[in-house]
């Protein structure tokens, strides 16, 4: 494949709630655009870019899909991005990419929860859109009905282009206002262009005139013509939208049944002619490697090469394949690129243009494009790619943070390394997907945006390694501290017929500061413990608090000071005085008020206004203390405390008691002492499993 110029690229990413068809629509872009000769299903498992196997079993997009076509000379990049929230770490990196979305409604449906939250985040960038109506042809699909929510729920200031003629089993074509043209729908699926239906031509011309009137807004020019009541073109109109939407101001509207390609036609003209294109950015901006300051580079085909690396698929037999935009230059396989993010050389591999798992392969790829490449060494989701003499780092992809643990162990003894190892790679595939071994409370704790998302990465870890997971509740990573200052004596003596063991060491424990961690202090005089043995004291009380004194928990914010000992010439050595140090400050901390500590994350929580009581009173119920509630455009926010122990499986809940219409972020805070009865139940439990131990 040829480079083409940036001006001739559209970049688009399609996102919707879960089942409005949108997979669907680009399959029917890829079809109608000749990319594909038939058009896949994704009830069958035939859809070019539902590929995977779990994608087939699930009827569901879980992965971003790639595909492109050609429409009136423009390369149209398609980036299917799943509609569960669970995989809303593709959307974002679909949308980083992207320069528009289009937005995909069932027409039964209309505006959904989904809507809404992928809403949420082409508004946060102010990103170019247009709304696409599918399903027309379903019962109780309503186009209007669409609109007026999109406009109501959503804010959106809708330009309807391409309208439906009839609805459910009346549906019968398209008409697309700026053309004033009819696609009627044949039973091959194929539409023949006709005159617009007599019946509609009064709500045809209501409904252009308001067209006309939202891109003259756009132009001052045009404004003048339109006020006086002069004929705009199709290319004016289409110049008008164009303005518009490039500054968010303006949603074209369209209504597709996608199963039968109607309305995709004209969908691909307002694509092609009114999307923004990558050369509408004139400048790329990014910053010094390593650095704060700011780096840019024109957004042409002859500038010096920089891309971003968005996804990353691990396929057999091919090893990892990478996902990559160019911003800036040209880039042939085989180039030496410089990884700025990690300050290392890669040679570029094959590069691809790519349609699902069917790649054609490019020999080179310039600014605007998107493109495949294999057998990059250390380059994985998020890098910049560039060159040497240019360095830069673009901004990354902001991917949601994972709000769901669960701990997992090997099936099968002996799997561990394979299951290390597979967990890895899944990580490198989806950032959103965290997995590591925490020592404190031994488990192996997998984490993600959902249940579902972490019951597809145990898929993927059986039919990938061969390996399977059992799941169980994560246990709570508990701290200890003190409370009062104590003192005892470590003692440790042994005599085993030969030369014995000997060492006496006197500490000292203070409470201090919470988050300040360990402080140890040597105040022995007079060399009644040699300076020579004073590391082993230590040692010995990092090992004994490491292993706690309360319920088996690592004791933090402690302040320890040996202040006088023993020594014995022949029988003191490192191991005695180690012995000592444990359990000097084992006996000193049972009488300094031992207190455990519990994990407090600080939860961010976004709720349509009538959900706000119900959330608020569920915080409380969690023994979380609410900070602060404000609102975020059309929802309410609200930031708590609350006790990791209280979040299990709360993303789970959260859907539930708002419908499915919240959603949260949480991020580590700080510790705090747990309630008495809290306290009183670790501690059973941890002499309980010790006796069974």
């Amino acid at each position: 494949m040829k480079s083409l110029s940036p001006d001739k690229i559209r970049n688009i990413a399609l996102i919707a709630h879960g089942d409005a068809g949108k997979t669907t629509l680009a399959e029917a872009m890829l079809f109608t655009g000749g990319a594909v000769s038939r058009m896949g299903k994704v009830d069958d498992g035939s859809s070019a870019l539902d590929f995977a196997e779990n994608e087939k079993k699930r009827q569901i997009t879980i992965n971003l899909g790639l595909g492109h076509c050609t429409w009136n000379g423009t390369k149209v990049n398609i980036l299917d991005c799943p509609g569960y929230a669970d995989f809303y770490g593709d959307v974002k990196a679909g949308l980083r990419v992207a320069d528009a979305a289009i937005v995909v409604l069932a027409a039964p449906a209309g505006v959904e929860v989904g809507t809404e939250l992928v809403w949420q985040m082409i508004e946060s960038s102010n990103q170019p859109r247009m709304i696409c109506v599918n399903k027309m042809d379903k019962e109780h699909a309503d186009f209007r009905k669409c609109l007026d929510a999109a406009a109501d729920v959503l804010g959106a200031r809708v330009a309807p282009v391409v309208v439906p003629i009839g609805a459910a089993e009346g549906f019968k074509g398209v008409v697309d206002l700026i053309e004033q043209k009819a696609y009627i729908t044949e039973g091959s699926g194929k539409a023949k262009k006709e005159d617009i239906p007599a019946d509609m031509a009064e709500e045809v011309a209501e409904l252009r005139t308001q067209l006309i009137e939202a891109a003259a807004e756009s132009d001052e020019g045009l404004m003048e013509k339109f006020f006086s009541d002069e004929e705009l073109t199709p290319d004016e109109i289409r110049g008008g939208l164009r303005a518009g939407v490039a500054a968010a101001t303006i949603v074209p509207a369209v209504a597709t049944v996608a199963t039968s390609t109607a309305g995709v036609e004209p969908l691909l003209d307002l694509v092609a002619g009114v999307m923004p294109a990558p050369a509408d950015t004139p400048e790329v901006r990014g910053t010094k490697p390593g650095g704060e300051d700011e780096v840019t580079l024109p957004a042409t085909a002859d500038a010096p090469f920089s891309a971003l690396v968005f996804k990353t698929v691990s396929e057999q037999h091919v090893g990892e394949l990478l996902f990559f935009r160019v911003y800036s230059g040209t880039m042939s396989s085989g180039s030496d690129v410089l990884n700025s993010t990690k300050n290392e050389s890669e040679r570029m591999g094959s590069i691809y243009a790519l349609i699902g798992h069917d790649r054609k392969e490019m020999e080179s790829v310039s600014a605007g494009d998107i493109a495949g490449v294999v057998k990059l060494k250390i380059t994985s989701t998020g890098d910049t790619l560039c060159t040497k003499a240019n360095p830069i780092v673009l901004p990354t992809v902001e991917l949601p943070k994972p709000v769901l643990s669960e701990a997992v162990k090997s099936k099968t003894k002996g799997d561990e390394e394979k299951i290390a190892t597979g967990l890895a790679k899944l990580h490198e595939e989806d950032p959103t997907f965290t997995a590591g071994y925490d020592r404190v409370i031994k488990q192996t704790i997998i984490s993600g945006l959902g249940v579902l998302h972490l019951d597809v990465m145990i898929e993927k870890l059986k039919d990938k390694f061969g390996v399977e997971l059992e799941r169980e509740k994560p246990r709570i990573p508990f701290r200890e501290t003190i409370r009062a200052t104590a003192s005892a004596e470590g003692k440790y003596k042994k005599q085993t017929g030969g030369r014995g063991q000997f060492g006496v060491a006197w500490l000292r424990l203070e409470p201090v500061e919470r988050g300040s961690g360990f402080e140890f202090a040597n105040e022995v005089v007079g060399g009644s413990i040699p300076s020579k043995f004073i590391p082993a004291v230590e040692k010995g009380v990092k090992e004994r608090m490491e292993a706690g004194v309360l319920a088996g928990y690592p004791v933090v914010d402690v302040k320890v000071a040996v202040y006088d000992g023993k020594f014995h010439p022949v029988d003191s050595n490192e191991n005695a005085f180690k012995m000592a140090g444990s359990i000097g400050f084992r006996l000193a901390a049972a009488d300094a008020n031992p207190v455990l500590l519990e994990p407090i994350y600080s939860i961010t929580v976004t709720v349509p206004d009538e959900y706000l009581g119900d959330v608020m009173s569920d915080v409380s119920s969690r023994r979380g203390k609410i900070r602060e509630t404000g609102q975020r455009g059309r929802y309410q926010v609200v930031t708590a405390l609350v006790p990791l122990a209280e979040l299990y499986k709360y993303s789970t809940h959260l859907r539930s008691i708002t419908q499915g219409r919240g959603f949260y972020e949480q991020e580590f805070s700080h510790y705090e002492e747990v309630p008495g009865d809290v306290q009183a139940k670790v501690v059973a439990e941890s002499e309980k499993s010790e006796e069974v131990a």
